[in-house]
């Protein structure tokens, strides 16, 4: 880890995490590179049981907010989850070797950080509203739809709820 980096894992708060593509080129720019990255998230997602609260795939970036994984640190089910991604594509490499890692130590932050999250595609003029980007979890958290990744939601309890009931 570079001289300086703090991670604080292991605290039971949610990560905003970011994670770049190698030399920020848009290696996640083409609709099956980022359909292959939701595929890789949720497969991670069950592997290491992990919450995922929100995620948008950009053409060069990622950002996520996720709970840490019950059994091992999250450093872990990132490098998978990079692996995983940059096994299946051409391009080398194909991540920046680190990523951001920002813990949500509160509701409002963790409400913020969907927010940025969801419009981010709005501001870089990739699309007109957050709906329009299919590539996050906006549409989940804003009308329950179910997409590639489960994302832990008031939508998500219900449907296990009436599930046991």
């Amino acid at each position: 880890m570079p001289k300086g980096l703090v991670r604080y894992q292991q605290s039971g708060q949610f990560h905003f995490v970011t994670f770049s593509c190698y030399g920020r080129q848009a290696y996640l720019g083409a609709t099956s590179a980022r359909e292959l990255f939701e595929r890789s998230l949720d497969t991670m997602r069950q592997r290491y049981h992990f919450i995922v609260a929100g995620y948008v795939v950009m053409p060069e970036h990622i950002h996520m907010l996720v709970g840490e994984p019950r059994t091992v640190l999250l450093s872990q089910p990132i490098q998978a989850l990079k692996l995983s991604v940059a096994v299946q594509r051409w391009e080398r490499p194909f991540w920046q070797p680190r990523y951001y890692d920002f813990n949500v130590y509160s509701e409002h932050k963790r409400v913020q950080k969907l927010k940025y999250m969801h419009h981010n595609p709005v501001k870089r003029g990739l699309a007109g509203q957050p709906s329009e980007w299919l590539w996050s979890s906006f549409n989940h958290w804003a009308t329950g739809a179910l997409g590639t990744v489960e994302i832990e939601s008031q939508w998500t309890a219900s449907r296990r709820e009436a599930a046991f009931a």
